[in-house]
């Protein structure tokens, strides 16, 4: 630790010589190579960009930036940076492989190939770039380009464990499941932990042979070997399930669940296994977690009716049936129980058109027809939880109300530089995704390892250097609470100084500003307004008092709009609670486009007004903000995130894509988490 802490304050000092551009780039980029190294990917992006910025010709810093980029899974800016890289040396072999690993998942799988084949022109027996290139072919179905690819891997390298189970993967993609057992088996002989190789010989055993006793043994192997990933239990429970062992599988949904508390198909799962065996009340509470997590879960609501109807709610039973036959208007089970329902609450009119309804469906359905293609959909009725309810013929459909769902296991065999390991990967990370918030000024700004120095703005800088505050302003995006007693008193006690000092002093709009300071750090946000207002009033061209104005106006109105009930707001009609929002608006408006007006190339002024405008629903005006704010300062990344994420919620992916790589480039943690969860193919 005492190394690290080291070395990040070396890098600090380096980061200060940028300013003077009299960087040592050779130990920058060493010390970003270190930051790569323990796997710190946003920390050493930063880095690089020092190093590209002093030295824009250097191919290196291009290289590693593209394989920081790729292990947060920007394929994009992965691709460029790399193409960047071999724009300035042809000859880095790695460049073309990481350029490679970006396109493959991206989907441009054969310029992939392309890239992989350069690079094994320079180095024709690299493990990790045969393996990938075959992995790419397969992609694609040349499964002979890829079977001989697999065979030219294994014969440099015959104790590649890994190199078998993408064969194995291949072999079961041509059907010859007996050749795929045995690159399984050599798989496991060379590495006993070979996880993958234990989930494919299970899913071989429960799909080609029914073995379900086989596959459990298989997949308590890849438990002991990963014992926290929850849908490993999911399917053990299946099996056992399957092998009546109804206690093992309850005990194995009740764990997996304790690992991923947010899992719908544990919890449908465990709700069949508890109806089962007519723990009816519970089992509703597991269909109805399922609905909360995914109100469309139809499944779900088609049992939870069921058991409703078997408990005699009917009503509740009623509405649930009722949104599957909306949705299922041909499923006669549903009907049939519709029917049955109407019945006990005695409103026979509708009882006989759903039965008539029923009886009409079933008759008209070839039963040979359906068991032959129910049979055919059996393989893969474990993984068909990912196909969409809209996609599935209706007896799938049906079929899948009542069957037992199983995660699809992690045996897809994923390239060298894609590791699924890597602690360092932030689009990982459980993060809230919302717009970066509004920018304000403070006398405590939060700094990280990304961003030590704060934003500047020259109007706040000019009344730093004035030394007629208590403290320093600082430019900062975090209202950082503060929890020490005596600093709280502290300002408490300049609010006192500052009432004595006006009541018996001609008052100077400073002094108003600083009292308005006070009075934010407290939260007091409506004697802070009334300050920065005698502030202007004294100053007309004061721009960090009309700036200010504008946070606390905005600070109080989420206040007060926080304390409306919810129905007293609404987009819909006119209402005083609209009203006063509206009118907040307004103001919060103004102000901002007074610091324009006084202060046109300060970025954070459009910044602030975009995201005001984007919480309000013009993303038009909000995409212009944001545009204009990163052209008067190309470094703000969090300009860019709001713009990606407006663009993401705009449903234009391509855009959003690029402005949420930049910001990540930039520093902007969230970037690359809701990149991954909009799954963008860059």
């Amino acid at each position: 630790m005492k190394f690290l802490r080291y070395i990040f304050s070396l890098l600090f000092v380096l980061c200060s010589a940028v300013m003077s551009a009299q960087i040592n780039t050779d130990q920058v980029l060493r010390v970003g190579q270190n930051a790569l190294y323990f796997e710190d990917y946003m920390l050493s992006i930063q880095y690089f960009n020092q190093v590209i910025q002093a030295k824009p010709y250097l191919a290196q810093p291009y290289f590693y930036r593209a394989v920081a980029k790729l292990n947060l899974e920007d394929y994009a800016g992965a691709q460029e940076d790399a193409t960047l890289a071999i724009d300035r040396n042809p000859f880095i072999t790695d460049a073309y492989e990481v350029r490679g690993v970006a396109r493959q998942n991206m989907g441009l799988t054969k310029d992939a190939i392309e890239d992989y084949d350069k690079a094994l022109a320079q180095l024709p027996d690299n493990k990790g770039i045969l393996f990938n290139k075959a992995l790419a072919e397969e992609d694609i179905k040349e499964y002979d380009a890829a079977q001989e690819c697999y065979s030219r891997l294994l014969k440099a390298h015959p104790r590649f464990d890994n190199g078998y189970i993408g064969r194995a993967r291949l072999y079961l993609a041509q059907g010859d499941t007996v050749s795929a057992l045995t690159d399984l088996n050599k798989a496991i002989e060379l590495n006993k932990n070979a996880i993958n190789a234990y989930v494919i010989r299970a899913d071989i055993s429960i799909k080609r042979e029914k073995d379900y006793q086989r596959a459990l043994e298989d997949m308590d192997e890849a438990i002991k070997l990963q014992p926290h990933y929850a849908g490993f239990f999911i399917n053990r429970a299946f099996l056992r399930y399957n092998l009546d062992d109804y206690f093992g599988a309850m005990a194995d949904y009740d764990y997996a669940l304790s690992l991923d508390p947010m899992n719908s198909v544990a919890y449908f799962n465990r709700g069949l296994l508890l109806a089962e065996v007519h723990d009816n009340d519970r089992a509703i509470k597991d269909f109805t977690k399922v609905l909360q997590l995914n109100s469309d879960d139809y499944r779900a609501l088609f049992n939870r009716a069921m058991l409703y109807q078997q408990t005699k709610n009917y009503k509740l039973a009623l509405a649930d049936i009722t949104k599957v036959i909306n949705k299922f208007p041909d499923f006669d089970g549903a009907l049939f129980t519709r029917f049955q329902i109407y019945e006990k609450l005695g409103d026979r009119k509708n009882a006989e058109k759903d039965y008539d309804r029923a009886v009409a469906l079933s008759k008209n359905f070839d039963k040979t027809v359906k068991r032959a293609r129910e049979k055919a959909a059996q393989d893969s009725i474990e993984s068909a939880d990912k196909v969409s309810d809209e996609s599935m013929p209706d007896e799938l459909v049906t079929r899948r109300f009542s069957t037992l769902l199983t995660i699809e296991n992690e045996h897809n065999v994923d390239e060298v530089y894609n590791n699924k390991s890597i602690r360092g990967k932030v689009q990982d990370h459980d993060m809230s995704i919302k717009l970066c918030p509004i920018f304000m000024l403070s006398y405590y700004a939060t700094t990280n390892q990304l961003k030590e120095t704060p934003y500047y703005i020259r109007e706040v800088d000019d009344v730093n250097s004035t030394r007629l505050l208590r403290r320093m302003l600082q430019v900062t995006d975090v209202d950082a609470p503060i929890t020490d007693g005596d600093i709280i008193q502290q300002h408490f006690n300049s609010i006192e100084y500052y009432n004595s000092y006006i009541s018996t002093h001609t008052p100077r709009a400073i002094d108003y500003f600083a009292r308005a300071m006070d009075f934010m750090t407290i939260r007091n946000y409506k004697n802070a307004i009334e300050d920065f207002t005698r502030a202007v009033d004294l100053t007309p061209d004061f721009v960090p008092a009309y700036f200010m104005r504008a946070v606390a106006k905005y600070r109080l109105a989420a206040i007060e709009r926080e304390q409306e009930p919810a129905e007293a707001i609404s987009k819909d009609e006119f209402t005083p609670a609209n009203a006063k929002l509206q009118a907040d608006l307004r103001e919060i408006i103004s102000d901002y486009d007074t610091v324009i007006k006084l202060s046109p190339q300060m970025a954070f002024a459009y910044y602030n007004k975009g995201v005001v405008l984007a919480e309000a629903g013009d993303f038009t005006s909000a995409l212009s903000l944001f545009s204009t704010a990163v052209s008067l300062k190309p470094d703000f990344g969090e300009a860019y995130y709001n713009r990606g994420y407006i663009y993401m919620q705009l449903g234009q992916r391509q855009k959003g894509s690029d402005d949420l790589s930049k910001a990540g480039e930039l520093g902007v943690i969230p970037s690359y988490n809701l990149m991954k969860r909009m799954n963008v193919r860059n």
